[in-house]
């Protein structure tokens, strides 16, 4: 009733003539949606859903008289795209074979330009065009572009995102049901909320549920986090799962997002590049794993990380939230452990987060309005995250909903052999800390990892050799930092 009432609003205001003249990757297809009854989730929505009704209503009972007849959105996949021609209320795809095509909501034609991340090319292409949106033509305007977490601060702590609160959005009233690390991602230096995500990509530890059985003699979730609540702990199991033939993670870059994930400060503190504590220890642990075959070196996404998706790999673990489980570890092929149901999730030693993708509105949009409620819709309307969730099983930012989906069991995951892994996602999505981000974390990480390969395939020969190669890289591609 609700996405009826939406969908009515938006048409009677378009037509009406109140809006004329006026966003770890490449989106899969989804699996068969798990079908849940929506009685399982009404008690705990419905608080939530009326709220985001009453945001809905006002922004759109009264847009201004000059917005725009085009709404242009900038991205870099169809991730997007699917999601708002799949879930938003009264959207109108042109070509319903094709997505990209883009389509109508109400009188508003939506266009979509997409810009591969292949060689920075996006983010060029936004370096490019954002700075001078207000003065490009109406009909070419960007109005919504999306980003990833990597960069987000590039954008954040600039001119060329406006303010959720300048186009009427309250961080606290209508986006209070959300998790704090994703809006501290896109939270720039002043305090200012620029984004918004559907997403809240939590993670954890994916484990073979076979293995588990043959060296812990459980595959149950809670016994399997015992063995590796801590990295201390992590590391003694890794010792006993080689025994029996097993890698305990195909790679030492699958840690890696959960060490930098849990850093006590920026990268970089008054002008200065420091490596903090839990990213040095990743490094000390990876050593260690590595010199006793405990693990590889793998690159990610590489046919021999891929190789532990299947029985034979003899892999324990990957590190990863609930789209890598179900788009890229060989769901739908014969013999893979995840066609099999035979993967578990549980926490792991350290909560942290992989992917997502935030909704940024441009400054000088010229459909404020429209671009508003496509945010507030997008990211917390109840009935639209719940249909996300069942046809793409994307984890939702929605505190409530992770709470009544946690407690359906007709939304356990085949892949996981039926386990229901909502309270374990709003488990770790809780407990992310994206305080300590800074504006270059994505070329910190880069450089650092390719650093520390360097020493783990023994180019170099200290862990200080490849530090000061981290440095030199560091001041290459940032001058005005020092590391000394």
């Amino acid at each position: 009733m609700k996405k009826k009432l939406l969908s009515t609003l938006l048409a009677s205001t378009m037509v009406a003539g109140m809006l004329a003249g006026c966003g770890s990757s490449s989106d899969s297809a989804a699996p068969a949606a798990t079908q849940a009854p929506a009685a399982a989730t009404e008690a705990a929505t419905e608080a939530p859903a009326a709220a985001t009704e009453a945001a809905t209503e006002a922004a759109t009972e009264a847009p201004a008289a000059d917005e725009g007849k085009v709404l242009n959105i900038q991205c870099w996949n169809e991730e997007f795209i699917n999601r708002l021609t799949d879930h938003y209320p009264g959207y109108e795809a042109n070509d319903a074979s094709d997505p990209t095509k883009g389509g109508k909501i109400g009188d508003v034609e939506v266009k979509f330009t997409i810009t591969p991340s292949d060689d920075n090319a996006y983010q060029n292409n936004l370096d490019t065009i954002l700075p001078e949106n207000a003065n490009a033509s109406a009909d070419d305007k960007v109005d919504i572009f999306l980003m990833e977490a990597d960069y987000a601060l590039k954008y954040v702590n600039s001119d060329v995102t406006m303010n959720l609160a300048d186009l009427g959005i309250d961080a606290d009233k209508d986006l209070g049901d959300q998790f704090q690390y994703t809006k501290d991602i896109v939270t720039d230096a002043t305090g200012n909320l620029k984004g918004a995500s559907w997403q809240a990509c939590s993670a954890g530890l994916i484990y073979n549920r076979a293995a588990a059985k043959e060296v812990l003699g459980s595959d149950d979730p809670a016994d399997v986090q015992e063995a590796v609540k801590d990295w201390d702990t992590f590391n003694a199991t890794a010792a006993k799962l080689k025994e029996k033939g097993y890698t305990i993670t195909s790679s030492v870059n699958d840690t890696y997002r959960v060490y930098s994930n849990n850093v006590s400060a920026p990268w970089v503190q008054d002008g200065k590049v420091v490596i903090d504590d839990n990213i040095k220890k990743w490094a000390d642990d990876s050593k260690a794993l590595l010199d006793a075959g405990e693990t590889n070196n793998y690159e990610l996404w590489s046919d021999d990380w891929n190789k532990g998706f299947y029985p034979d790999g003899k892999v324990f673990c990957y590190f990863g939230p609930a789209w890598l489980i179900n788009f890229s570890m060989a769901p739908d092929q014969d013999g893979s452990i995840a066609k099999d149901g035979g993967w578990g999730f549980c926490v792991g030693p350290q909560s942290f987060y992989w992917g997502g993708t935030w909704i940024a509105a441009a400054a000088g949009t010229d459909n404020p309005t429209l671009v508003k409620d496509v945010i507030l819709t997008m990211t917390t309307d109840q009935d639209v995250l719940k249909e996300i969730v069942e046809k793409d099983y994307d984890c939702v930012n929605s505190k409530s909903l992770l709470t009544s989906l946690a407690a359906d069991d007709s939304f356990g995951l085949p892949v996981l052999g039926g386990q229901n892994p909502y309270g374990e996602l709003e488990k770790g999505a809780e407990n992310v800390d994206m305080s300590n981000i800074s504006d270059y974390d994505q070329g910190c990480n880069e450089e650092f990892q390719t650093a520390m390969k360097g020493f783990f395939d023994g180019n170099y020969k200290t862990y200080d050799d490849a530090v000061a190669a981290f440095n030199k890289a560091i001041v290459e591609k940032y001058p005005e930092l020092t590391t000394d």
